[in-house]
């Protein structure tokens, strides 16, 4: 070994993440880049168009300029520059601009590609670094939050299709003709099963196994799917929680529309919550997901500060409540055995809409197969009292109306689940209101889609009674808006000297509640409040000037309390002094509010009219 390589390979076992790989890893990196000596005159032949590289900064300082003129970084010894491109495949936008001359170390992609495939602390390092830098003011999108996007807009929309009688063979030149590295295999426009570029070299080639079978023989049966008008965040989450890289996208006819990779996904992955899901997946013991429970509330402060939406926060930290639940789930499967027949794990309230804040509670349960023994209600039992106690441990508060899995009123079968709800419908006590403001917004954690689509088709057939929307509709209509003569705010009372507004209960509450009852009468089944109002476009049931003012008064009363509760300023939980505002956001909340009224007025009329 030379003295030059050796030298190199010193320097580089020193920085990230070489000090933690393995030295075969430095050595490779030491042995295969080449030296560039970077000045004034020859900074411009760098970070050119045609060649993506990775760079190591071993001397010298050098700022990282965007094509606007802006700094983006500032770059000294043990630096690194150039990974965003090699791992988004996105064309070069930025130059280098040398504040002090000096030498740089340069891999070529092929080489980066090598290490990524070999170690993967390596991979993950680069991972994070782009996030980190993704989420810099500098990168921040100005018009839009990346977690808006549907997953039509980032899928493939080339639908290669083949049927499973075709070999392996034929699939493989499919594949190589298309230039894609899956393909869909479907009987029909039926999804049937998948197969990736890692099943031929897994399946096929690593085991020497027959090439000319049909395709069924090694395809991948029933995979996970996503619906083409789910956002990219959901996308995102399931690939994380089932560690895939290819997502077959379907429309609503359950037809196949197109695929998103995980390489698709990268370039708008911008979010350390994110990478907080994917540590909590990938947890090997409750220490461990307790340890990544605890970054939770810190981190969104600091990311709640680079999001132009802050109500993007509901739907990261449900989507860490669902991590949270499926790796408990399954740390609890590891060390008592699977469970003994099929269930699913539910979630019900704020955490099924995707809309929890840091002070929302547990509100859970469990959906058991019809044939269940006493023997496995045993099991389930301590199941939902392992979960849910863990969940506690890990700042998810007790619900305290007792609506969680460890409770035996919080499990059983469909028809069991069904009975309860057929109860509430038709004897509609305000007990039983209460119960269908928080039972009817459900969403499937974790366990057997089909035990949920039948616990789903048959909620839907037992929501006909007008009764029992005409006492929905009176009953939201019981909360009022802080809003009373002269269009002033009706404050609550706290201190003396201490008056606030309860943007929860009196503004997002209602909006939740009214949407979810035009939801229901419509045969929507979706959750969230902002995709309920989205389906409710394709009915009669609301205007669409109605829908619009909803959506927009729910985001800025979410704004506002999202906010207020980050900041911590000594108020109640979700509540806000008015006198903190500015006049603009005064009258804004006044409006929000007044629109709220008009539409609780309007629900009346519609459906409690003559009917009570």
């Amino acid at each position: 070994m030379t003295a030059h390589v050796q030298d190199v390979m010193a320097f580089t076992h020193k920085q990230m993440p070489f000090s933690h790989l393995p030295s075969a890893a430095c050595a490779y990196f030491s042995n295969h880049l080449s030296v560039i000596y970077v000045t004034y005159e020859t900074q411009g032949e760098w970070l050119n168009q045609t060649e993506v590289n990775l760079y190591l900064v071993r001397s010298g300082t050098f700022d990282l300029v965007s094509s606007q003129g802006e700094v983006v970084v500032r770059l000294a010894e043990g630096d690194y520059f150039g990974f965003p491109s090699l791992l988004s495949g996105d064309k070069i936008s930025n130059r280098l601009q040398v504040a002090t001359p000096g030498l740089v170390y340069v891999l070529g992609q092929h080489d980066f590609d090598y290490l990524r495939r070999e170690y993967k602390e390596f991979e993950q390092h680069f991972v994070r670094a782009h996030t980190n830098r993704l989420l810099s003011t500098h990168y921040q999108s100005r018009s839009r939050n990346w977690s808006e996007y549907k997953v039509n807009e980032m899928m493939s929309a080339q639908v290669i299709t083949s049927n499973m009688q075709i070999s392996i063979t034929e699939a493989a030149r499919v594949m190589s003709r298309q230039g894609i590295s899956s393909l869909i295999i479907t009987d029909g426009s039926e999804l049937l099963g998948l197969i990736t570029d890692r099943d031929l070299r897994n399946r096929v080639l690593a085991v020497g196994f027959d090439p000319s079978l049909p395709v069924q023989t090694i395809m991948t049966e029933k995979p996970k799917f996503i619906f083409e008008h789910n956002r990219v965040f959901s996308a995102l989450q399931l690939m994380l929680k089932h560690n895939i890289h290819h997502l077959p996208v379907l429309d609503e006819e359950y037809t196949p529309k197109g695929m998103i990779t995980s390489t698709d996904l990268l370039k708008l992955q911008k979010s350390d919550p994110v990478q907080l899901i994917n540590q909590i997946y990938k947890a090997r013991s409750v220490l461990e997901v307790k340890r990544c429970a605890s970054e939770l509330p810190e981190l969104l402060k600091k990311f709640s500060n680079k999001i132009d939406d802050i109500s993007t926060i509901g739907k990261i930290l449900s989507g860490v409540t669902d991590a949270l639940t499926t790796r408990l789930i399954q740390l609890y499967q590891a060390e008592h055995g699977i469970a003994p027949c099929d269930f699913c794990w539910v979630c019900f309230g704020s955490q099924a809409r995707e809309e929890q804040t840091l002070h929302s509670d547990q509100d859970n349960g469990l959906v058991l197969e019809e044939a269940v023994t006493d023997e496995q209600l045993v099991y389930f039992a301590r199941l939902g009292a392992y979960v849910c106690e863990h969940l506690v441990e890990c700042g998810i508060r007790r619900c305290p109306g007792n609506i969680m899995a460890s409770n035996e009123a919080c499990r059983g079968t469909v028809t069991q689940w069904i009975d309860r709800f057929y109860n509430w419908i038709s004897s509609p006590t305000p007990k039983a209101m209460l119960n269908c403001k928080i039972y009817f917004d459900l969403r499937l954690i974790d366990g057997s889609a089909s035990l949920f689509r039948d616990l789903c088709a048959q909620l839907d057939q037992i929501c006909k009674d007008d009764l029992f929307y005409a006492t929905m509709a009176t009953d939201i209509n019981t909360n009022s808006v802080p809003i009373g003569l002269f269009h002033q705010f009706k404050l609550e009372k706290g201190t003396v000297d201490h008056k606030y507004l309860d943007l929860k209960r009196r503004g997002v509450v209602i909006i939740n509640d009214l949407v979810r009852l035009y939801a229901l009468k419509a045969g929507v089944l979706k959750a969230n409040t902002l995709e309920r109002l989205d389906a409710l476009l394709q009915f009669s049931v609301l205007s669409k000037r109605d829908i619009f003012d909803l959506k927009d008064c729910w985001r800025y009363l979410t704004q506002l309390r999202l906010k207020t509760q980050i900041d911590r300023d000594g108020l109640p939980s979700n509540c806000i002094d008015p006198q903190a505002l500015t006049s603009l956001q005064k009258h804004q909340l006044k409006e929000a509010f007044f629109l709220i009224k008009q539409a609780q007025q309007a629900s009346v009329f519609k459906f409690a009219r003559g009917s009570l």
